[in-house]
């Protein structure tokens, strides 16, 4: 788990909240659509890391950008905006999705390709990964790096394949490096 310890720990509270009033499912699909509007909008990433923009200014844009958010991310809203932590926003909805998917048993396998993966690609590739994790709860986050020019890098938690064209040919270069 990567990200702050501010971070870690506000999305920890976070989750245990939501689990108290049964209303996590609902705080981990609102930690979603945050992290993917973060992510779109770098308009959005620098008003939460500005130090011009006033709290309040910040505290209002945010609760009109996600109105129709459940209370517990609204609080999650206000308390990081009055604790001058606005720009933790995106890093907490990471940290909270991992965390949740991981106390649901749910594994997350990233293949990182160079154009997007096909349905029927996806589906051979979540059935690979089914077997290899031995787990039934697995979703695929398809990851697009043109730089790898061709294949596949699947990452599963800690464990990483590397079978992309550029790592190929990097292995190539150093074999015919060592016979010069």
């Amino acid at each position: 788990m990567s990200g702050s310890r501010a971070a870690i720990r506000y999305a920890k509270a976070v989750l245990e909240q939501a689990i108290s009033v049964n209303s996590a499912n609902d705080v981990f699909q609102d930690m979603q659509c945050v992290r993917d509007t973060i992510n779109a909008s770098t308009e959005l990433e620098d008003v939460l890391n500005s130090p011009v923009i006033n709290s309040e200014d910040k505290k209002q844009a945010l609760l009109a950008i996600f109105v129709n958010q459940s209370g517990t991310t609204k609080s999650l809203i206000k308390i990081l905006v009055d604790n001058k932590r606005a720009n933790l926003l995106g890093n907490v909805s990471k940290i909270f999705i991992e965390l949740y998917n991981e106390s649901q048993g749910v594994k997350i396998a990233q293949v990182t390709t160079a154009v997007p993966l096909s349905n029927e690609l996806e589906e051979k590739v979540l059935l690979k990964v089914k077997d290899l994790t031995g787990s039934s709860k697995v979703t695929i986050e398809n990851i697009i790096d043109e730089s790898i020019i061709g294949g596949f890098i699947l990452r599963i938690g800690d464990l990483q394949y590397n079978a992309s064209l550029s790592n190929r040919l990097v292995s190539i270069k150093k074999e015919f490096s060592k016979s010069i």
